[in-house]
């Protein structure tokens, strides 16, 4: 039966180093988990394995939710079935596709094989995994309820796919509409405006200015249609670096939360997200105000950020939640705030943020479904309007030219 010099932790958070005999790697850490030892990394007696050149790694863009989803659930299962951490995650950067993923992997597992505990080493990579993340592995590592982490993550992340693929399934059919608008009416404008325009020169019509209006912007996108591309990249790019700004970013966030149609969706998917992530933080044993603050950190609309920032503030002072968010009902449902009351007063906070959570969602899916029943008439009064302009434009010097002769 071979030896291993095993690296294991114990609930405490304690290293504690050593050999022992065993069958394979799973019986190592099976055993060692009857000791109330996690195992961390463990070598044969005899050569080291081949190391893993990092170098060779080439980063890509980004790490997408479903990516993360993946590796938290098998994250979970393997950590279950008793493999040690860094084998767990080796297997798991083999089967990631994204280079930049991949790479964060293969460094957390180098950080763990030194001696650093698994949130530590996450927090190295916050560009990959949220703070949230970090907080729910570091709270599983203490308390030694790392799978119960992993499975609350899991669902926490599964919930935020769901919402996201909703809204972006209800925006298809108005995004689909209104390209298509832009596309015919350009072409309009392209291959039928300057040949009406080309007529009423020959004729010697005289045009009103709405027709002017319109044969200018033909002529223009059929002359130079490369300057009006430059035109449309430019205001693309001084709209998103608008939106990078505070000030841009205030005035995005209070325009939605204006809008008759988009503000009660914009309100229940802030306020979804909200009890979501504070009921699992709260639920993963991590302190209120830390949960108020990581909580701050995952909204995006500035207006939640900022009312959860000071609710945090408050708390620190010694007030309750929602004694807190009693300020802040202008965004904040009164259901929300007197359900955490009543959660603060039977102990229950985390269980009730959960039904909480679970009403907005459902709501946010209620409100999704209706949205382009909502939308399609107004789409269909915008397009009509535009047909209108451009037919009275061009059929009034026509119009005018009958009743001169």
């Amino acid at each position: 039966m071979p030896k291993y010099f095993y690296t294991a932790q114990s609930l405490q958070g304690e290293n504690k180093k050593g050999f022992m005999e065993a069958k394979d790697e799973h019986q190592l850490a099976r055993a060692l988990r009857q000791e109330n030892l996690i195992l961390i990394r463990a070598e044969p007696e005899g050569p080291a394995g081949k190391k893993i050149n990092l170098e060779e790694m080439i980063p890509s863009f980004g790490v997408s939710l479903t990516e993360k989803i993946f590796f938290t659930r098998n994250l979970r299962v393997m950590i279950s079935a008793g493999i040690p951490l860094p084998r767990t995650l080796e297997t798991l950067a083999g089967q990631t596709k994204n280079q930049k993923f991949k790479k964060a992997i293969l460094s957390i597992r180098e950080e763990i094989i030194r001696g650093r505990n698994f949130s530590e080493a996450l927090a190295e990579h916050s560009d990959v995994f949220s703070e949230l993340f970090q907080n729910m592995i570091r709270v599983g590592e203490e308390s030694g309820t790392l799978e119960k982490s992993l499975q609350a993550l899991s669902n926490q992340m599964e919930r935020e796919y769901d919402l996201k693929s909703k809204i972006k399934g209800a925006m298809i059919y108005p995004a689909v509409i209104i390209c298509a608008m832009f596309g015919i009416g350009i072409l309009m404008l392209v291959m039928v405006v300057p040949q009406l325009a080309q007529t009423f020169e020959e004729l010697e019509v005289e045009l009103p200015l709405t027709t002017q209006i319109v044969i200018g912007l033909g002529n223009f996108l059929a002359q130079r249609w490369y300057l009006a591309i430059i035109i449309i990249c430019l205001l693309m790019f001084i709209f998103w670096r608008a939106t990078k700004t505070k000030t841009g970013q205030q005035i995005i966030d209070k325009v939605t939360l204006k809008v008759p149609i988009i503000s009660p969706i914009i309100r229940k998917i802030n306020t979804s997200y909200t009890t979501r992530t504070l009921s699992s933080l709260i639920s993963a044993g991590v302190p209120i105000i830390k949960s108020l603050e990581i909580t701050a950190g995952t909204l995006g609309n500035i207006y939640y950020k900022s009312a959860i920032i000071d609710v945090a503030e408050k708390v620190r002072k010694g007030e309750k939640i929602a004694q807190a968010l009693r300020a802040y009902e202008n965004i904040y449902p009164s259901i929300v705030i007197q359900m955490i009351d009543v959660g603060e007063e039977t102990g229950e906070t985390s269980s009730i943020l959960a039904q909480l959570a679970e009403f907005f969602e459902e709501e946010v899916t209620n409100a999704t479904k209706n949205l382009a029943t909502v939308i399609e008439p107004i789409i269909m009064l915008i397009i009509g309007a535009a047909i209108g302009f451009f037919a009275i434009s061009m059929i009034q010097p026509i119009y005018s030219m009958i009743g001169a002769m």
